[in-house]
């Protein structure tokens, strides 16, 4: 199973929860257990927010998210001067736990499994985040994501190997 979701958005404050609505409805149409819904929800807003902080003004972004079997990837690409990919990294330090801002970077890797910044200077900036997904049982998600071995196996074909179905 493979699902894209691209969404070019405005860079302003309303973008944010519509991104986020929309993530949100096609993981939870595949049964995506809650608790990893909010983790994602709570990554890419603060993505988001990021981008829409430091972009210029009329500057617009990118969120793509690729769903592959049990696998988030999120992509919040922006299009503006870019900015220090290697300088976000080095930022490790953490933020006041009481601080109104700086704390995007904490929370975006205390919940993903893997996050990347690249930038490329007067182009953008991307932020990938991955989250692994466990889906609820009998989901949709869990039948598309777990092969169907009662109708698939050497049982099935006949002594010369060819499958009858193809």
């Amino acid at each position: 199973m493979e699902i894209t979701l691209e969404l070019r958005l405005p860079g302003d404050s309303t973008s944010v929860p519509a991104a986020r609505r929309l993530l949100d409805a096609s993981l939870a149409a595949l049964g995506v257990d809650e608790t990893i819904c909010g983790d994602i929800e709570l990554m890419l807003t603060e993505a988001c927010t990021n981008v829409i902080r430091h972009a210029r003004a009329g500057d617009d972004y990118t969120v793509r998210a690729t769903i592959v079997d049990e696998r988030c990837e999120i992509r919040v690409i922006d299009s503006g001067q870019g900015v220090d990919a290697q300088a976000l990294e080095a930022a490790g330090a953490p933020a006041e736990l009481t601080a109104e801002s700086g704390r995007g970077l904490q929370i975006m890797r205390a919940l993903a499994d893997d996050v990347r910044f690249h930038t490329f200077p007067d182009r953008g900036s991307l932020v990938a985040l991955e989250k692994h997904l466990s889906y609820r049982k009998d989901s949709i998600g869990s039948r598309m994501t777990t092969p169907d071995l009662s109708t698939s196996g050497p049982a099935d074909r006949p002594p010369n190997g060819r499958d009858p179905r193809a």
